[in-house]
C-alpha cells in the first residue's frame, strides 16, 4: 500500500461503500492542526473519502468528497495559502477565467490574488468523479466583483490528480439554466 500525505481535517474517514451520509462542505469547518507542519502522514486505500460536517443549519443534501479536493476545499474556505499549495504538483497547470497558470510559482500568484485575496469561499453542490478525474460544482461567493454575475454563481472545478497531488485544475463558469 503506498504511503500518501494528506491534511488532518475535522473529518471521518471511511469506505466507499459506507458513503452514503456525509455532510455538504462547506467553509463552516475549522481545520485542527495535529502538528506544527499541518501534515501528516497516513496510510489508506485510494477508496477512501473524506467526509466533512455541516452547518447545523444546512437543510443540502451530504456530499462526500474525496481526500485530495477536500484538502483543496478546505485550505481554500479557510484562506490558507500554504495549506493550498501543498495540494497541486510542482508542474501543475490551472486554468481559471481561460488563463494559464503553470507551475507553482505562477499558481501561488493566481492563489494568492484571486483566491485567498478575494476570499473566495466554496459551497460544494455536486461531486463526480470521471474515471480517475473529479468534477466538483460549486456555488462560490467571496469578496470579489459579482456586477453581471448571477446568484449564485455555479463554477465547475475540473480536477485531475495523480500521485496525490492536483496536477490540472480547470475552473469553469456553469449556467443552471441550461
Amino acid at each position: 500500500m503506498p504511503e500518501r500525505l494528506t491534511f488532518v481535517l475535522d473529518c471521518q474517514r471511511v469506505g466507499a461503500q459506507q458513503r452514503p451520509d456525509l455532510q455538504f462542505f462547506t467553509s463552516y469547518n475549522k481545520p485542527e492542526l495535529t502538528n506544527r507542519c499541518m501534515l501528516l502522514k497516513v496510510l489508506h486505500s485510494r477508496r477512501l473519502w473524506t467526509y466533512m460536517p455541516s452547518p447545523p443549519s444546512s437543510s443540502v443534501a451530504p456530499i462526500s468528497l474525496p481526500p485530495l479536493v477536500a484538502a483543496f476545499v478546505e485550505a481554500t474556505n479557510s484562506f490558507d495559502l500554504e495549506r493550498l499549495m501543498v495540494t497541486f504538483a510542482d508542474d501543475a497547470l490551472v486554468n481559471d477565467q481561460l488563463r494559464d497558470y503553470w507551475g507553482k510559482a505562477a499558481i501561488r500568484d493566481w492563489a494568492e490574488r484571486d483566491i485567498i485575496g478575494e476570499r473566495l469561499t466554496i459551497a460544494v453542490t455536486n461531486v463526480v468523479k470521471h474515471y480517475e478525474n473529479f468534477i466538483v460544482t460549486a456555488d462560490i461567493d467571496g469578496n470579489f466583483d459579482k456586477r453581471g454575475l448571477p446568484d449564485p454563481l455555479v463554477l465547475a472545478f475540473y480536477v485531475t490528480p495523480h500521485n496525490e497531488f492536483i496536477v490540472q485544475l480547470i475552473i469553469l463558469r456553469n449556467r443552471r439554466d441550461i
